[in-house]
């Protein structure tokens, strides 16, 4: 029998009728992937660089990863956590191993193991509250993250556009400058519970956190007796060539959060914490339904596997490398590219005008990007790149800038000259 040609404008205007109105899609349906290459329902190969925003840290069909969750769904996909399933505790003792921690919560999203994490810090404030006196519960995040958007998640994100529509928040939390020690000084004090951190802030604009800064953090916490919490989402789990990205720096944190490529696309997160503060919850305390069945928990335990057998963090510190040479020649090339960050393969090329024109072109020539903050392009590109997809994305990427560049000369917008880095704190007062 011949398969059905899918219609894009129908499942679009499908779209448009059924679904809340949260998404700016372009009018492109992806039916099936392979390796780092996706293809539409029009039969056009697109080049992947944005990886389902770093889920698809294996690309797309990766043979073992279809092994497994075919095995496991003819098995038992729930069995709710009021029984044990054969996966989380082999995955559990992984992701204590890669992270120098002790003990783990399974959940369903990044969103949901920020939850948890300030959860688990505001526990351990009442845990060890003097009798008599108010626990710790402060929360201090930074300027330019992002961290989810339920309730609690949405409170430590500082952008603007993100919180407002839902005010008022959670109480309780004030934002640091990035990497401005002073002001975590000034900040900090004996009524914080927490500081949460992405190591290198991903829809902020890929921006690392500082040594420096980190050290601070670690000691203020430790004096106090409240929590560090690292959250790894989008920057974890191989994306820069460590495990975790807190592990360039000395320090270890008290509590991490997972999430995004996980389960190699199937929704699960964690949060992972020392024995300490883990200690302080009991059954009861917290939950979830769905959070580590064993069809989900068996896949990520494959992906991690995956990454060990095929010494893939080797791959994404030798392919980032390229990819990093490559974009600094574009960098001296066009003079509206301002500068590259990241490590890696979390790459943001931040540019003095739009970002979303050259999104749209590189899109128009088969390659998948996006751009953050209004002029930040992302890079986050699967684990399983080679050195010809590098290539070639670096020669679709050029010629998607110069495109770019022309039609926006010829319309009037024109690029301006190549401006002096901004620091993220600079930019969030600007949007």
């Amino acid at each position: 029998m011949a398969k059905k040609k899918i219609s894009a404008a129908k499942i679009c205007a499908e779209e448009s009728r059924y679904l809340m109105s949260t998404y700016r899609r372009p009018p492109i349906v992806f039916t099936h992937g392979r390796g780092c290459r996706l293809h539409d329902s029009q039969g056009r190969e697109y080049l992947d660089f944005l990886g389902g925003i770093a889920v698809n840290a294996l690309g797309h069909a990766h043979p073992r990863i279809v092994r497994v969750i075919r095995r496991e769904a003819g098995r038992a996909t729930h069995v709710s956590n009021l029984f044990h399933n054969p996966y989380q505790a082999p995955l559990a003792r992984k992701l204590a191993a890669w992270s120098g921690l002790d003990r783990v919560f399974f959940t369903n999203s990044g969103s949901e193991s920020v939850e948890g994490a300030l959860k688990l810090a505001r526990a351990y404030a009442h845990a060890k509250a003097t009798p008599g006196v108010a626990p710790k519960t402060r929360i201090l995040a930074l300027e330019n993250s992002f961290h989810g958007r339920t309730m609690g998640a949405l409170s430590v994100t500082h952008t603007p556009k993100y919180r407002e529509p839902f005010a008022p928040l959670i109480p309780g939390v004030e934002f640091v400058r990035v990497n401005d020690v002073a002001d975590l000084d000034a900040k900090f004090d004996s009524t914080v519970c927490a500081v949460i951190i992405e190591p290198i802030q991903g829809e902020g604009g890929i921006y690392p956190i500082s040594e420096e800064f980190w050290q601070r953090a670690r000691d203020l916490t430790i004096e106090h007796g409240a929590a560090l919490i690292a959250d790894e989402i989008q920057a974890g789990l191989g994306r820069t060539g460590r495990r975790f990205a807190y592990q360039r720096f000395t320090a270890r944190p008290d509590i991490v959060t997972v999430a995004k490529p996980l389960a190699s696309g199937l929704p699960l997160g964690a949060f992972i914490a020392s024995n300490e503060f883990a200690s302080v919850f009991s059954p009861g305390m917290h939950g979830s339904t769905f959070g580590g069945g064993p069809l989900v928990c068996a896949t990520a335990l494959e992906f991690l596997s995956i990454i060990e057998d095929d010494d893939l963090l080797a791959n994404v510190q030798a392919r980032g490398a390229e990819l990093r040479a490559g974009l600094e020649k574009a960098a001296a090339r066009f003079e509206f590219i301002r500068e590259v960050r990241g490590e890696g393969l979390i790459v943001g090329v931040d540019l003095a005008v739009e970002g979303a024109p050259f999104v749209k072109e590189a899109l128009r020539r088969g390659l998948l990007i996006n751009c953050t903050h209004d002029h930040i392009l992302r890079l986050l590109p699967p684990f399983i790149i080679r050195q010809r997809d590098v290539a070639e994305f670096l020669h679709k990427f050029e010629s998607a800038l110069a495109r770019g560049a022309k039609l926006a000369k010829q319309s009037g917008a024109g690029t301006s000259a190549k401006a002096s880095h901004s620091q993220p704190m600079a930019l969030a007062a600007a949007r």
